[in-house]
């Protein structure tokens, strides 16, 4: 066989690998653009045909928002403030979500974190130095997360109850056990209105430069940057990636399922614990009665579009954060209620669904 023969087979092969190479590229394009682009896209338009029906319009209304939240230096330091709790409860639900674990009680561990900070550090002022005033009311509002999770990880590690139903409840039970807990024991009885004590403007995170940004901003991004980086390239992630994808490889595989079980629910709910603290600390400073901005619940469809990925988390969680502090001026000028960011979140989780099927289906079909 000569040298000839021998370079047409490889050549050959060459071209139908370099023709392949497009085909690959536009199919993970395609992906893309039916699992995040394209439901952010028809969520938007779902909410537009809304605003028209209610005779409002759209362009003006999402002009508003941008115009409040990102082309203005108040806005933007506002919208940033936001991000704070966020970051930490979108953490919680990455470390979640790719263990496979459904922890949707995420709102109930916000609020019992938040109530714990506001109750423990205005007592400590003056007490204990300010920086160990905000640490004790992290670690409490963390560890008072993770315990509201602790009946849902038992079920769910030992028994095997789906914990979809067992976090919803729990996170009914917290909403309700946090306005108790304000209303008769944490009630500062200087004031007329049921809250917490009020830790003062100066004992709170402080502030980045000379802006109204709250440092919680910076502890939330690096919350999802080590969760992130611990998920994606630690032991400890791979193993908790492990039971997510196939618990029953899992076990075969020496691993403690219901052990790491646990310790995913500890993490999640304890970051969710984390985002209460963050919230009270930094910008708050004291939890009404009844307060329940109900962040858990809308972080998880940007966690869903953002693949369960921190970096994309970030980006999402900053336009959301644009778009609900722009929404709340835009609510005012139009007369549209600040809750109908509520209903575009709802679009945009039934546009996710939508975007699922059509892939699977697409998949199907491929085979």
């Amino acid at each position: 066989m000569s040298m000839q023969d021998q370079t047409k087979p490889v050549s050959a092969d060459t071209k139908t690998a370099r023709s392949a190479r497009p085909v690959t590229e536009r199919s993970t394009f395609q992906r893309i653009l039916t699992l995040t682009v394209g439901p952010i896209i028809a969520a938007f338009l779902l909410s537009a045909i809304i605003l028209m029906l209610v005779g409002v319009n759209p362009l003006t209304y999402y002009g508003y928002i941008l115009e409040r939240s990102l082309f203005s230096g108040l806005g933007l330091q506002q919208t940033a403030t936001r991000m704070a709790p966020l970051l930490f409860l979108a953490a919680g639900l990455i470390v979640a979500f790719r263990a496979g674990i459904w922890n949707l009680g995420t709102d109930g561990q916000f609020l019992l974190g938040a109530v714990a900070a506001a109750a423990t550090a205005p007592l400590l002022v003056g007490i204990l130095p300010g920086w160990v005033v905000l640490l004790v009311g992290f670690l409490l509002a963390a560890i008072v997360g993770a315990l509201w999770s602790v009946i849902p990880a038992l079920l769910k590690a030992y028994q095997g109850v789906n914990e979809i139903i067992t976090t919803l409840m729990m996170s009914f039970l917290g909403v309700l056990l946090a306005a108790t807990l304000v209303k008769l024991i944490f009630r500062d009885p200087a004031t007329t209105v049921p809250q917490t004590r009020t830790l003062p403007v100066a004992d709170r995170l402080p502030r980045l430069f000379d802006t109204s940004i709250s440092s919680g901003l910076i502890w939330g991004l690096i919350a999802v940057l080590a969760v992130h980086l611990m998920m994606t390239r630690t032991s400890f992630g791979l193993r908790l990636r492990m039971v997510g994808a196939n618990p029953v490889a899992a076990t075969h595989a020496g691993l403690s399922v219901p052990l790491l079980t646990m310790a995913t629910f500890g993490l999640s709910a304890g970051l969710a614990g984390l985002a209460g603290a963050s919230e009270i600390l930094g910008v708050a400073g004291n939890v009404p009665a009844n307060w329940n901005p109900a962040y858990g619940l809308m972080v998880i469809p940007l966690v869903f579009l953002a693949r369960f990925n921190g970096f994309g988390a970030i980006v999402l969680v900053f336009f959301y954060s644009a778009l609900m502090i722009g929404s709340e001026s835009a609510a005012r000028r139009l007369g549209v209620p600040q809750n109908f960011t509520l209903v575009l979140v709802a679009s945009l989780l039934i546009c996710l669904g939508l975007g699922e099927y059509i892939d699977q289906h697409k998949r199907k079909k491929e085979r």
